[in-house]
């Protein structure tokens, strides 16, 4: 077979990819972004495996089942092309129906709602051959859907959905039916790279019922199928949908006999009489003449050449990689990916020592991470020592302050760059230890959304630390909400909670207050504070004092009650005082309080308790100020990928 081979500079740009950490995104995802640089993927949940030596930078952690996330993600990208890829369901331990319609039905909905509002070239969803349902012997593209699973009835519902946004509204929409792809970075759970496992001890796997037919089409075909649905998008692609597979029906008995014959194993085939999916059918293939007449598409791969491809693939990644497990089953529950975010400022000699230590306890805890140093203006050779690092490791990636805003927007700007299910705060100095992120993230497997480390003692003379611990007992008893003592920024925070705190518009933030105000379940994990590793403090009284009074009167109208308090009261003394004076006059006159230094007292008094309040008054109308001023909390100058420094590439 012959095909068009797709041009990846012809697709529009910038393009993005949702659902980038799948088998097929991942895919995508890597032949596109080996010849562009203006592709972004979207991940979720889970390790990020595929993604490896994809910058991190290009990948933007969004949930499609929040409006909100997905606008967030479209407005960063202003993508010209979509490819959709994000499914659920396709995996028969995906057994959640809700999850499932949620997923692949009422979520598309709500993004093509917004995408309807966009000015794009082509969108092109990854639909499935199970949409077909009962009648699936070589159906063609106009044929009735006949679902028998939830999987299937979301699937079809989304092809009826693209149809009507592709023919009444008008979207430039494309849904692409898939057969059964197989190849690189495909689930190691799922039947080829089992077989390609085991194929390459000599070996087969235990196969389901042989008579099971399977359309088995390369990734690479996929692949290009979806690239040249984009290059060719026109009004007679709006709303359609087409078979991607190979026309070609295959039982797992001549799959077996193939992979004998291409492998040469002796082992004699073994079957089960057990059905691996229950919406299994006993024929299952496509008419696949649309694909060539829509998009100039057709099948190139044949099977044996793609098994003996996929099974080379395999061998080499588990000689890379050490092999493990790399199934979605097995990290269905799982938490393990994870963003750090360290603010630099003056850390030059603690940087590769943060870098270190950091990735031997992400190791530890098997997490997929990525790590971001965001260097607020630092005078020294931050810059150069990230770089360094970044040039070795595709998993770091620096963001250069346009100048020094202060650790509490050097945070946020590497929060809006996160990519993984959590994020981790620590100041770039060391006195947060890196290995109490294990026990962070052992609370946040356990359920907390938010866990903070609690500051039992901190190595500084005992009279500063009593003043912060007082700090902390009057901050608490002044706030509004319950917000924990002895708590700095240092912690683990849940995407779902973090999503939240990006959310506050506020300019002068303090983030240990935010995270104390958006809830969810928190938890605190006890440390010593050692002193600054290298260099000096970059803390002084001034500072401390301007911390102290950003914390309380962004989280306390107390002082102003306190103060109509105080008037109420003096009024009503001064009213007292007035009427006992009166009295007095006529009862007492000899004793009578006189004279001006009585009077001189209560003018001072009352005048120095009036400039009190003015100054306190004084504080908030300043935080109004600044609140209506609306300037940006952080400027971002350049961000460093793979050892380069760019214009960053999501600037809103």
């Amino acid at each position: 077979m012959s095909q068009k081979l797709s041009n990846v500079k012809d697709l529009k740009g910038p393009i993005l990819i949702i659902g980038a950490s799948g088998f097929i995104g991942s895919n995508i995802m890597r032949k596109i972004a080996a010849e562009r640089d203006d592709v972004f993927g979207t991940s979720f949940s889970g390790s990020s495996w595929r993604l490896d030596k994809i910058p991190t930078s290009s990948i933007i952690h969004t949930n499609i089942l929040m409006e909100d996330s997905i606008e967030d993600t479209l407005n960063k990208v202003r993508p010209k092309t979509i490819f959709d890829c994000s499914s659920f369901g396709a995996y028969s331990f995906e057994s959640d129906f809700k999850l499932i319609h949620l997923t692949n039905y009422t979520s598309l909905i709500n993004m093509l709602e917004i995408i309807s509002t966009l000015d794009i070239h082509s969108y092109i969803h990854a639909g499935s051959s199970s949409e077909y349902g009962l009648n699936s012997s070589k159906p063609s593209e106009d044929e009735n859907l006949v679902p028998n699973s939830h999987y299937s009835i979301s699937k079809a519902a989304a092809s009826g959905v693209i149809q009507f946004y592709g023919k009444i509204k008008n979207l430039p929409i494309l849904n692409l039916r898939i057969y059964s792809a197989y190849g690189p970075y495909e689930d190691s759970a799922r039947l080829i790279p089992n077989l390609c496992i085991q194929a390459s001890k000599g070996k087969l796997p235990l196969f389901a019922n042989e008579n099971t037919p399977r359309d088995f089409i390369h990734i690479d075909d996929v692949v290009n199928a979806f690239i040249l649905a984009a290059i060719n998008m026109r009004k007679a692609c709006y709303g359609e949908s087409v078979n991607i597979g190979t026309g070609i029906e295959t039982t797992l008995l001549e799959l077996a006999k193939l992979s004998k014959e291409i492998f040469l194993i002796s082992e004699t085939p073994k079957f089960s009489q057990y059905i691996a999916r229950e919406w299994d059918t006993e024929s299952w293939f496509g008419d696949i003449r649309k694909a060539e007449e829509l998009i100039n598409w057709k099948p190139s791969i044949p099977l044996k050449e793609g098994l003996i491809k996929t099974e080379s693939w395999w061998r080499n990644f588990k000689n890379r990689s050490g092999f493990k497990q790399f199934s979605k089953k097995s990290n269905v529950s799982n938490k393990r990916s994870i963003s750090a975010i360290i603010a630099c400022y003056k850390d030059e000699k603690a940087i590769p020592e943060m870098y270190e230590r950091l990735v031997k306890v992400f190791s530890k805890e098997d997490i997929d991470y990525e790590i971001i140093f965001v260097n607020d203006c630092s005078p020294d050779n931050s810059q150069e020592v990230i770089e360094s690092i970044s040039a070795n490791d595709p998993k770091v990636i620096g963001v250069l302050h346009s100048r020094n805003f202060g650790s509490q927007s050097a945070f946020l700007s590497g929060m809006e760059l996160a990519n993984k299910e959590a994020c981790v705060l620590l100041d770039g100095d060391l006195q947060d230890p890196p290995e109490l992120i294990s026990q962070f993230i052992n609370e946040w497997r356990k359920g907390a959304n938010i866990v903070y480390g609690i500051r039992v003692k901190r190595e500084m003379p005992y009279f500063i630390e009593i003043f912060y611990k007082l700090f902390y007992v009057l901050f608490n008893g002044l706030s509004e909400i319950d917000i924990p003592k002895n708590a700095g920024d240092f912690s683990l925070i849940d995407q779902k909670a973090f999503h939240w705190m990006l959310k506050f518009g506020e300019k002068d933030f303090f983030l240990r207050g935010i995270r104390a105000f958006v809830g969810f379940k928190q938890t605190g994990v006890d440390y010593y504070r050692a002193e600054r590793k290298h260099g000096t403090s970059t803390n002084n009284w001034t500072k401390n004092i301007g911390w102290a009074k950003k914390a309380i009167f962004s989280f306390s109208q107390l002082p102003l009650h306190l103060v109509t308090l105080f008037a109420s009261l003096s009024l009503a003394l001064t009213s007292f005082l007035g009427v006992y004076m009166i009295f007095m006059k006529f009862y007492d006159p000899v004793n009578t309080p006189r004279g001006i230094t009585f009077i001189g007292l209560l003018v001072l008094f009352f005048g120095s308790a009036s400039l009190f309040a003015i100054g306190i008054l004084g504080e908030y109308i300043g935080k109004i100020l600044e609140e209506t001023k609306a300037r940006p909390r952080f400027i971002r100058d350049n961000i460093i990928v793979r050892g380069k420094s760019l214009p960053d590439p999501r600037k809103k």
